[in-house]
């Protein structure tokens, strides 16, 4: 695309704006921001950038019209990243605080962004990503059709995706890099001066409107260094299937790691779940909407073991027997109402899964521009969960067992009231949303 062709595109763009309605409650979102910085001197030129004039939005541009449907490497490939990155965000924090990700949002921003990389930076990026073997564009039309199947899957589920890429204006950029993030990622294209102490606050804006004020911040200062943001945000807010009497809601005690307890507002309710439990652990799914095609997934250690322990077993390939295995059963389950907010720095995380390279001067991102490395990988998240709903978003798989006429097992209990691990998941495509460990609930 040649330079007067593409800044010709930003004059007749009208910015699409989206819905600020706040979610007063039950909300799960979450952002991730990629920030790249010059090695050396910035390759500037003001003349001849190859984005549009200060502060000018660029176009968004349609979805390709060719999209294949999404299939199960890029869900297989963002669930086996999922499991590593939370493994790896575990050792960065203690084991006695809250940890809520959303591997979906941080494995979209860093596929933007692997759009622009070469060479063994994209190779080390591809085997940390788990994207060996598929090729730029089958990985970008899959993150295409995955994101219009996720979005909003019923009517009493809301979960949007929205990406954007934030520029410096003094700085030049292969347009095609910047075409695909709008072709395949819908992503707003705008152009800044990173030298405006406005320019942090233009971004967190966008950041707190795509997350319906949940997150009001990924951004707090602009370094001299920084030259590019690559950002994704996801909010997601779901009803139960089965909403919690609120009158049932009491007080108990909730076991610490410490071994201290508190006393917490738990929820409680019986019905008829689907339900998994081994010498382990007990885990149950509890749907959203009216189709349960995305459901909130509690993982529960037994009283013998804790979850150290069941973080030794958490990888893809358990996770997917898992799934196999969860069945209707009857039962009874107290939960804790909760809500609790997350951020961390994945660098370190990123780097001893494989990244170091794309960190240091030696990285190679030259489908994006010339001389550029990744500065900072931040994520934050948000989470709510009460007797209305949650904003989580889990999937609840569709594995059928069968079974001819066995006796009906006894109704299981399941009381959460020690440390445990839960995700939001969807069913129909297996995307695992969201991943955390809850130690000690916060209302």
């Amino acid at each position: 695309m040649n330079r007067q062709k593409f800044s010709g595109m930003k004059e007749n763009f009208l910015q699409r704006r989206y819905g600020v309605s706040l979610g007063r409650r039950y909300v799960l979102a979450a952002a991730s921001v990629v920030l790249l910085g010059v090695l050396g001197c910035s390759q500037v030129n003001n003349s001849t950038n190859a984005l549009a004039q200060s502060g000018s939005p660029q176009p968004e541009s349609p979805l390709p019209k060719k999209m294949v449907n999404s299939d199960s490497k890029i869900v297989d490939a963002n669930n086996k990243f999922g499991f590593k990155l939370f493994a790896e965000v575990q050792k960065i924090d203690s084991a006695e605080k809250n940890v809520f990700i959303s591997p979906t949002s941080v494995a979209i921003a860093l596929a933007m962004t692997y759009n622009g990389a070469s060479g063994s930076t994209q190779q080390a990026m591809a085997k940390t990503l788990e994207l060996q073997g598929m090729n730029l564009q089958e990985i970008n039309s899959s993150y295409a059709a995955s994101k219009k199947l996720l979005e909003n899957p019923d009517a009493k589920v809301q979960l949007t995706i929205a990406n954007s890429l934030w520029a410096n204006q003094d700085t030049n950029f292969q347009p095609d890099f910047i075409q695909r993030t709008q072709d395949f990622y819908q992503a707003k294209v705008s152009n800044l001066n990173f030298k405006d102490a406005a320019a942090a606050n233009t971004i967190n804006n966008w950041v707190n409107e795509n997350t319906r004020g949940k997150i009001n911040k990924i951004v707090e200062t602009i370094e001299p260094d920084q030259v590019l943001f690559l950002i994704n945000a996801i909010y997601f807010k779901g009803n139960w299937s089965q909403e919690f009497d609120k009158s049932q809601t009491t007080q108990h005690p909730f076991y610490l790691i410490s071994g201290r307890q508190k006393q917490h507002p738990m929820m409680s309710q019986k019905g008829n779940y689907r339900y998994y439990e081994n010498q382990q652990f007990q885990a149950v799914s509890l749907p959203y909407g009216k189709d349960g095609k995305v459901s909130f997934y509690i993982f529960l250690p037994k009283q013998n073991s804790n979850l150290k322990t069941f973080y030794q077993n958490l990888n893809v390939e358990n996770w997917e027997k898992w799934m196999t295995q969860f069945s209707k059963q009857a039962g009874f389950i107290r939960l804790p109402r909760f809500k609790t907010d997350y951020d961390v720095t994945l660098n370190d995380a990123l780097k001893a899964l494989g990244m170091e390279e794309a960190f240091s001067s030696k990285a190679n991102f030259s489908g994006m521009g010339k001389n550029f490395a990744l500065s900072q990988v931040k994520h934050k998240t948000f989470v709510e969960v009460n007797e209305e709903g949650t904003e989580a978003a889990a999937a609840t798989s569709v594995a059928v067992e069968a079974v001819s006429l066995r006796q009906q097992p006894e109704p299981f209990k399941m009381i959460v009231d020690r440390p445990f691990f839960c995700a939001i998941r969807d069913n129909q495509t297996g995307n695992i949303l969201f991943m955390g460990s809850i130690v000690e609930p916060q209302s």
